[in-house]
């Protein structure tokens, strides 16, 4: 199975209440590294919206996935969710979105998901998990690793103004949040 496949019983991931206290939090103040090679501060955003879609961990090419990752709910799932934001970016845009991606894998791991996939985006790093932990994202370990848990906010003018959460299927991500886009103007 390819990290784009999706295994036809990949488990539902509950709503655990991790995402309930971010609608209306102040953006925090963190300079995290792009795959476009500069330090963007989510909280100094032009005005207007944004969207970052966070994920656990995309798959590296020749390397196993943890063991038992497609098990943990809403672990598996990471590179069709980025290929569907890729696939719908020109229409997150026309809405006058920005799209960011957002894990906590190094620098170069997305960097070369990034060539890979031909993302129009940047994906930013939160190796550290500075964003993770000021923003109190949810999270889960595996293999010593903490991950963030799949959330896909809505940032306007330095606010989280929508957290989608739990996220599922992943390969849907970005049209749901085309929808709520819509529904919210």
């Amino acid at each position: 199975m390819s990290f784009a496949d999706l295994p036809a019983d990949l488990p539902r991931p509950v709503d655990d209440g991790g995402c309930d206290h971010l609608p209306g939090t102040t953006v925090p103040k963190t300079a995290l590294a792009s795959t476009a090679g500069r330090r963007v501060d989510l909280s100094a955003l032009p005005a207007g919206r944004a969207v970052l879609y966070c994920y656990p961990a995309t798959g590296v090419p020749g390397e196993p996935l943890p063991d038992g990752w497609d098990a943990i709910p809403g672990a598996r799932g990471c590179t069709p969710q980025t290929c569907s934001f890729r696939d719908h970016h020109a229409e997150l845009k026309a809405l006058g979105a920005s799209v960011f991606g957002l894990s906590t894998q190094s620098p170069a791991i997305q960097k070369e998901l990034s060539e890979r996939l031909h993302l129009p985006f940047e994906v930013l790093s939160d190796e550290d998990l500075d964003f993770t932990n000021a923003l109190g994202l949810p999270t889960f370990e595996v293999e010593g690793r903490t991950l963030t848990k799949r959330v896909t906010l809505i940032l306007k003018d330095g606010v989280v103004e929508a957290a989608l959460y739990p996220v599922f299927p992943p390969n849907e991500s970005a049209a749901q949040t085309l929808e709520w886009l819509k529904a919210n103007g």
